[in-house]
Formats: structure tokens, C-alpha cells, sequence
């Protein structure tokens, strides 16, 4: 290696993988970004696809000069050739490979292969080798299950929200959002703004719980003025706001045409004599966000809880492995850009074999510690209503991928003795199927009263078993 530059492969284009890659590059490493999506920006930075000629897409997004900021220093990078930037990659697993101590950088670890599918119908098998990666693999959203859940017009709330972002396409004329946490009010405002009607913004949680935390929030000042934005914005769009309130199910036959919403007391429990039918064509829902972890789990990373654990620098307890952003604990863009900048700083130090310089990060280092202070206040607040299982009926589906009801995973608990989650997968199936219970997990932990515990997963994504038979010898993709 001395004489060519360390390699680092950077996984997810959103923020924090954006900033990343652009801090480890600035200083000597190259760089490849792997990411699924055809263009950079991640969940957060979507961007509708060019030949839609979006004439002003920045309306849709909070934050776009940092954005242009980020895409302009990527162009010039890849220009340069000190990142590539490898789009509509797929990573189903990153592998540790052994190397001689003549031809590795001084990370004290072997090297690393990058596996792949290609295209957009990832088909195409792909490797990319490195000394170093960077888990940026971003969080997804928490739904969890009630009556009628499963009608077509029922969809997460950031499904909603990337169907606009990306397609300029909405998902119906009269929309509740419905949920809890600080991602229903972008997708309300957006939805509002794009020309659906919104019946109503239905929170569960309830927003004065802010007072008790007024000295994280007054360190935050910029969060502040952006939650009274979304209020402002609300009433512009004469939204009504139904806070401490619940979706408690969800009607029609073969398509969603109303949802029932009641309110809850302070046990969470709903109300009698408070439901109220909404008339609408979709509901968008969600109940939080969960970090993206297979891969690090895969890799052998401590997770705590459902997060990556990481140190002052980013790095995972893998040698040679740093996690940023989302899949560290979910905390927002702003957050995920910090992690990834300490991240970038820090992998370019330690492939130099040097200790990196607290001056490079002091800023985001502040700006971290900030940040996920205020992100523990949004998920003490934004807790999902304590007795939301109470709502989930033995003939309400939980596993999708499966068909499990409710009284399937209650039967498996009560009858047959199971105590977590595994058990009650060995049992019913849920959690076997395509999304291999990233989408139910929550859901079967809570109703089996259990802690969400990591599910190591040797593939981070379905594989094709031609794919697997004909892996051989890796090359550089």
C-alpha cells in the first residue's frame, strides 16, 4: 500500500455518509460510496428523478443549501477521482478478508470486501475491496399494526413523503396523518402544500411534554424556529391538529375510504365515547424511526438495543469498521451530518496510522453532543401511546410477509409458552418472510412483551441463489 492511497468504502449517500466521504477524501483516502439509490442525498435529501424536470424541488425539502453545499463538493470529488460513487449498489454483505501486514495500511485489522447487486433490479452481482468501511446505512420507519392497516391507501408516512419527493406524485386527494413523531409534520405540510386535502394530523403524543425538557430545547434555538414553521404552516393550511390521539382503525373493502381516531388518557388507553370517523383515500402512518443495523450486525458490531454502538471517533468495536448517522441512534439530518464529518476525520487519521486531530472535529463534536441530547428529548416525547397492543385484534394481521394475526402471536405466548421474539418466529412464522421481520418485529416484540433485541443476519438483503452459487474470487467492481 505505499504506493497507492488507503481505500475506504463508504455505504449509504445520505447525509451522514455524504459528509463522511467528503471529509476522509479531503485529507488523502480514496474513496468509494456505495450507495441503492440512483442519485445521492439518502431519504432525507430525495430527489425527484431528472426527466421529471422538477422546476423547483427545493420547496420540498428543509435544509437545501446545505444540500447544494454537499452535492456540489461530491461533484467535484468524483470529478478529481478521489471518490467514485457507485449508485444502484445493493449491499447484501460486507466480508472481512485477511491481508499481509506488507500490503495493509496500519489499521490493525484485515481488509474488507463490499458485496452487491447491481441495477435496479439487482440482478447483477458487483464487489468493491477496501481497507476500511463506513456503516451509513440510515434508519427505516416503525408502523405499527391496528384494524385495517393492510388496505390498499394505507401507507407509511415516509412512503408518502418519498413519493412526492421522488415522483412528484401524491398518494391520494384526502390524507390523515397519523402516528407519532417529528416526522408527521414535514410529510402533513408537504401533502398540504402539494394540493391534497388533510383531514387531520393525529399525534399521539402530547407536545406539552416539551416544557418539562425547556433547557435541551433552548440549547436547540434552530429547532425551535423550525417546529413553529410546521405550525405555521399547518393553520395556512387549515390542518386540523388532533394531539393525544390514535388511529384505532381503518375502514373500507377494497380500499381504504375512512379511519376511525379517538383520544387517549394519560395511561394511553382510548377514551370511550371520544371516536370520530374521517372520511379519506389515505392514510399515512408512523410511529417513529428504527436504525438500519444488518450489516453491522452481520459484521459482528455491538448494537445496543436496536443502535450501533460507537466511540468518541465513530468506530464501531470491529477493528477497522466506524458506523455514522441514523444507524447510530435516529436524531435527524443535522445530527447524521456531524457523526458522519467525526466519522470522515477520523477513518483518514487511522488508515494514515496517526491519531486524529480534535481541531479537524471540535465543531461537530459540540454540535454532536447538542444534538443527541435533544434527540433523547424526541424520543421520550414521542414514545408511541403505552397500550397501543390493546388496539391489535386477534384478526388484525401483524406479519404481512406471512399473513400472522394478532391472536396467532397471543396464542404462541399464552398457550405455548413463548418469551421472544425468536420463539414466537419458530412458532407462527412471523418474521420469515421477505423483509425477514423488519417490518413486524416491533410489532411481535410488543405484543409478546418483550424488548426488541438485534436479529444477527449473515445477508442484509435477498440474494438470488444464482448470485450465491456463482460467487467467486472478488474484483474491484
Amino acid at each position: 500500500m505505499a504506493a497507492e492511497r488507503a481505500r475506504l468504502a463508504v455505504i449509504g449517500a445520505g447525509p451522514a455518509g455524504l459528509a463522511a466521504a467528503l471529509a476522509a477524501a479531503g485529507r488523502g483516502i480514496r474513496v468509494t460510496l456505495v450507495d441503492s439509490a440512483a442519485r445521492a442525498g439518502g431519504q432525507f435529501y430525495r430527489q425527484p428523478a431528472a426527466g421529471l424536470r422538477a422546476r423547483r424541488p427545493r420547496v420540498l425539502h428543509h435544509g437545501w443549501r446545505t444540500w447544494e453545499r454537499l452535492s456540489r463538493a461530491l461533484a467535484v470529488q468524483v470529478e478529481a477521482g478521489t471518490i467514485t460513487h457507485l449508485t444502484d449498489h445493493h449491499v447484501w454483505l460486507v466480508e472481512r478478508v485477511e491481508r499481509s501486514a506488507a500490503t495493509h495500511p496500519p489499521t490493525g485489522t484485515g481488509g474488507f470486501v463490499v458485496h452487491a447487486l447491481r441495477g435496479p433490479l439487482q440482478e447483477e452481482p458487483g464487489t468493491v475491496r477496501a481497507d476500511a468501511v463506513l456503516l451509513a446505512t440510515g434508519g427505516y420507519e416503525k408502523v405499527l399494526p391496528f384494524p385495517g392497516w393492510t388496505l390498499p391507501g394505507v401507507v407509511t408516512a415516509g412512503g408518502a413523503q418519498a413519493m412526492l419527493k421522488g415522483t412528484l406524485v401524491v398518494p391520494g386527494r384526502t390524507a390523515v396523518v397519523a402516528g407519532t413523531g417529528p416526522l408527521l409534520l414535514p410529510v402533513a405540510t408537504g401533502l398540504a402544500a402539494a394540493g391534497v386535502e388533510v383531514a387531520a394530523l393525529v399525534e399521539s403524543a402530547d407536545p406539552r411534554a416539551f416544557l418539562r425538557h425547556a433547557g435541551v430545547l433552548a440549547a436547540q434555538p434552530g429547532k425551535v424556529v423550525e417546529g413553529a414553521g410546521y405550525a405555521a404552516r399547518l393553520l395556512r393550511h387549515r390542518v386540523p391538529l388532533r394531539t393525544r390521539h390514535t388511529v384505532v382503525e381503518a375502514h373500507g373493502e377494497d380500499r381504504l375510504d375512512a379511519v376511525t381516531v379517538a383520544a387517549l388518557d394519560a395511561g394511553g388507553h382510548v377514551r370511550p365515547g371520544t371516536e370520530r370517523c374521517i372520511p379519506c383515500d389515505t392514510l399515512a402512518v408512523g410511529h417513529g424511526m428504527l436504525p438500519h443495523t444488518d450489516l453491522a450486525d452481520s459484521l459482528g458490531c455491538r448494537v445496543e438495543g436496536v443502535r450501533v454502538h460507537v466511540d468518541e471517533e465513530q468506530r464501531t468495536d470491529v477493528p477497522g469498521v466506524w458506523a455514522a448517522g441514523e444507524t447510530t441512534g435516529v436524531g435527524g439530518a443535522a445530527l447524521s451530518l456531524a457523526e458522519g464529518h467525526i466519522a470522515g476525520h477520523s477513518v483518514a487519521a487511522r488508515l494514515r496510522g496517526t491519531e486524529p486531530d480534535p481541531r479537524d472535529r471540535s465543531a461537530a463534536t459540540r454540535s454532536r453532543t447538542r444534538l443527541r441530547a435533544f434527540s433523547a428529548v424526541l424520543d421520550t416525547v414521542y414514545a408511541p401511546p403505552a397500550r397501543w397492543t390493546e388496539r391489535v385484534t386477534d384478526d388484525t394481521v401483524v406479519c404481512r410477509c406471512e399473513e400472522v394475526t394478532g391472536g396467532a402471536v397471543r396464542a404462541a405466548v399464552d398457550e405455548l409458552g413463548a418469551g421472544d421474539v425468536r420463539t414466537v418466529k419458530l412458532l407462527t412464522r412471523a418474521g420469515m418472510g421477505w423483509c425477514q421481520g423488519r417490518m413486524c418485529e416491533p410489532a411481535v416484540a410488543g405484543l409478546t412483551g418483550c424488548e426488541q433485541t438485534p436479529v444477527r443476519r449473515l445477508l442484509a438483503r435477498p440474494v438470488p441463489l444464482g448470485v450465491l452459487a456463482e460467487a467467486g474470487e472478488p474484483t474491484d467492481d
